[in-house]
C-alpha cells in the first residue's frame, strides 16, 4: 500500500483511511497492512529531508521496466504508521531494502521495531526476487541459490545488530511465480536453513497484467483489451486456477508451522484494467478468490493499493489539487475486503469449504464457513447479470437430516446480507446490506444509508432454508445469532477532524439555489469588494460576509480529510 494513503505525516492522518480501516478492524479483529512493493528494495531511511518533507522520490535512477523511482523517507513515516495504529488496530508489514547486500541499510528495521513494537507483523526480505533479473536489478544468471545466499547475508547482519532485537519475523521469499516457482526456493534448503528467523512464508501473484498499456514501449507487447479479459474474472475457475500452483507450498507451510501469506495480489499488475478492476465484477471475483485461498490454507492475503491513476485500488484519495472539495473514491473491490471480514469473523477459528455447489456450476459457487467445528455461515455467489431476474436462483440450505445420519439442524430463520449492484460492470451503485460508500470522490470512509439485513423464514419440518441470490449478487447467510453478532459491530468508531486545507477561495453551493438565483441585487452593490486576501476593500465588508462564512466553515469541518494526531516520541 502507498504510504500517502495513510496521511501526510505523523501529525496529519487521513480520516477516510481511518474510517475504512475501522470498519474492517471491528469485524476482523485487526487489519494487516503491508507498506512496500517494488520501491522497498531501493528505499532509504534518512534523518531528515529539505523543507520538512517526510517522503521524496528520486526518478533519476528508475532504470527498470516499471519505472519505479527510488524512495527516500524519514522516521516520521514510521511514527505516522504508529499513530494510525493508536487509533485503529492496524498491524504493519514493512520491507528491508535488498538492492545492495554489500552495503545494507537496516535503519528501517531498527526504527520500525523501536517505534511500532508489537504493531510490526514482520519485515519482508526480498520483493519478487524472481523478477530481479528481468527488472535489471540483478544479472541474468540470478537464481534461487543466489537469493538464498543474499538472504543469509542479511540474516547474519540482523543477528549482529543489537538495535534489531526481534530475530524471527522475516517474511520470504515472496516470489511472483514468474521465472521461479516457490518450490525452486524450497529446493535450495531455504526453510530448514532459515526456519528460526522466518515468521511468514510468502508469495505474490497477479492473474494478469496491464503493463503494455501502462508502460508502452517497455517490451510488454501490444496492449490488452480490458473487455476481452473481463470474462476471465466472472467465474469460479479464476480463483481455483490462481491458487492451484500454491497448494503444495501451503501444505509445506503447515508442516513447518508457518503462516502462508499472499503478500501482494489484485486483478492485474501495473494498475489493473479500466472497467474491470474497478467494477462490481471485481468485488465478486475478490470474494471468491479470497475464499478459495482460505479453503486452500492461506493464512491471509493483501490487496495492492497503488497511485491515484491505478484502477485496481480498493480506495483512492482525490488528486491533491482537488482535496479541498472532493472526498475519497471507494471502489467495489473494497467491499470484498469488508464482506470477507464478516464472512470469516474475528474468532480466528474459521474453516472454509468449497461446496462445489449446483453441480460445480462456475457461475454460482458457494462456500460453507465453520467456526469451532460448527456451521456458522454460507456464502452464495451469482456472477450472471440479468435485469429480468431470470438468472436469479434459490439456494436450498439444509443442515443435517436426510442421508447425513444427523438430526435436522435448520434454525427457524436465518439472516441474509446481500452485496448487490445492477450489473457486473457497475462501478458506483454498490450496496452491502443496503448501505454504500457512494460514488466517485464522495466518501469519507463511512457507510451511508439504512442497514437492511433480510430475515428468511425456514421450513423446519422439511429442514430447508430457501435463500434467493440475485443476478448479479452475493448473499451471506448467517445461521446463528452468534455468527451474526460476531460479524456485525454494535457501533462503529469514526474519526472527526480539527484541520482544514485551503479554506480560502473555497465555496460549496446547492445546485438548486444556483438554478433559481437571479444574481446580485443592485441594492447590495455598495457592499461589494475584492475577494483577494488583504486587498483594498476586503476588510470593509467583513461584517456582511461573516455569517455566511461561518456556515461554510462549519460544513467543511465535518468533511475535511485531515485529522490531527499527537506525534509519539
Amino acid at each position: 500500500m502507498k504510504m500517502i494513503s495513510v496521511g501526510k505525516n505523523s501529525t496529519l492522518l487521513f480520516v477516510p483511511f481511518l474510517n475504512l480501516m475501522a470498519l474492517i478492524a471491528e469485524r476482523a479483529g485487526f487489519v494487516p497492512i503491508r507498506v512496500g512493493g517494488n520501491s522497498q528494495d531501493t528505499a532509504t531511511l534518512v534523518d531528515s529531508l529539505p523543507d520538512d518533507q517526510v517522503l521524496a522520490k528520486d526518478k533519476g535512477d528508475s532504470s527498470n521496466p516499471t519505472e519505479t523511482p527510488e524512495l527516500i523517507f524519514t522516521p516520521d513515516i514510521i511514527y505516522m504508521l504508529n499513530n494510525a495504529s493508536s487509533l485503529v488496530d492496524i498491524k504493519w508489514y514493512l520491507g528491508i531494502p535488498m538492492n545492495d547486500t554489500t552495503n545494507l541499510r537496516l535503519g528501517i528495521a531498527e526504527v520500525a521495531e523501536a517505534v511500532l513494537g508489537d504493531k510490526l507483523l514482520g519485515l519482508q526480505l526480498g520483493n519478487e526476487p524472481d523478477l530481479y533479473a528481468g527488472h535489471l536489478h540483478r544479472a541474468n544468471t540470478y537464481s534461487p541459490f543466489d537469493y538464498f545466499g543474499e538472504f543469509g547475508v542479511v540474516v547474519d547482519a540482523i543477528g549482529n545488530n543489537s538495535n534489531i532485537p526481534v530475530r524471527n519475523n522475516l517474511v520470504a521469499p515472496s516470489v511472483a511465480t514468474g521465472p521461479w516457482r516457490p518450490e525452486d526456493v524450497w529446493n535450495t534448503g531455504f526453510i530448514p536453513a532459515y526456519q528460526n528467523v522466518l515468521g511468514v512464508l510468502s508469495v505474490e501473484h497477479y492473474p494478469d497484467d496491464n503493463c503494455a498499456a501502462a508502460f508502452p514501449g517497455a517490451g510488454f507487447g501490444p496492449p490488452k483489451d480490458p473487455q476481452a479479459v473481463f470474462t476471465n474474472y466472472l467465474n469460479h475457475t479464476s480463483g481455483i486456477n490462481i491458487v492451484q500452483p500454491y497448494l503444495n507450498s501451503s501444505a509445506i507451510a503447515q508442516s513447518v508451522g508457518k503462516p502462508f501469506v499472499m503478500m501482494e495480489t489484485n486483478t492485474a499488475s501495473c494498475g489493473g484494467f479500466p472497467g474491470v478492476s474497478d467494477s462490481f465484477g471485481s468485488a465478486l471475483w475478490g470474494l471468491d478468490y479470497g475464499l478459495q485461498m482460505a479453503y486452500s490454507n492461506f493464512s491471509s492475503a493483501l490487496l495492492h493499493v497503488g497511485g491515484t491513476d491505478d484502477t485496481y485500488n480498493p480506495f483512492t484519495p482525490p488528486p491533491t489539487n482537488q482535496s479541498e472539495f472532493h472526498q475519497w473514491s471507494v471502489a467495489p473491490l473494497f467491499y470484498s475486503a469488508l464482506v470477507m471480514a464478516e464472512v470469516l469473523g474475528d474468532t480466528n477459528t474459521s474453516q472454509v469449504i468449497d461446496l462445489q455447489a449446483n453441480n460445480a456450476n462456475i457461475y454460482t459457487p458457494a462456500y460453507a464457513i465453520y467456526e469451532q467445528g460448527n456451521l456458522a455461515r454460507v456464502a452464495l455467489f451469482n456472477y450472471l447479470t440479468d435485469p429480468s431476474g431470470g438468472s436469479s436462483y434459490t439456494a436450498s440450505i439444509s443442515i443435517g437430516g436426510g442421508q447425513s445420519g444427523q438430526p435436522n439442524g435448520n434454525p427457524a430463520q436465518v439472516t441474509v446480507k446481500y452485496l448487490l449492484a445492477p450489473s457486473v460492470s457497475e462501478k458506483d451503485n454498490v450496496t452491502w446490506a443496503g448501505q454504500t460508500f457512494g460514488g466517485q470522490l464522495s466518501s469519507d470512509g463511512r457507510l451511508q444509508g439504512t442497514y437492511t439485513p433480510q430475515t428468511v423464514q425456514c421450513d423446519q419440518n422439511a429442514n430447508v432454508c430457501n435463500v434467493q441470490v440475485p443476478a448479479p449478487g452475493f448473499a451471506l447467510v448467517f445461521l446463528t445469532d452468534d455468527a451474526l453478532k460476531e460479524s456485525t459491530p454494535a457501533s462503529t468508531a469514526t474519526f472527526a477532524t480539527t484541520v482544514l486545507t485551503k479554506t480560502m477561495n473555497t465555496a460549496t453551493l446547492d445546485p438548486a439555489v444556483v438554478a433559481t438565483s437571479n444574481g446580485e441585487s443592485g441594492s447590495n452593490r455598495e457592499h461589494l469588494a475584492s475577494t483577494s486576501k488583504k486587498s483594498a476593500g476586503s476588510a470593509g465588508v467583513a461584517a456582511v460576509l461573516a455569517p455566511s462564512v461561518a456556515v461554510l466553515v462549519s460544513v467543511l469541518a465535518g468533511v475535511a480529510v485531515l485529522s490531527e494526531v499527537v506525534r509519539k516520541a
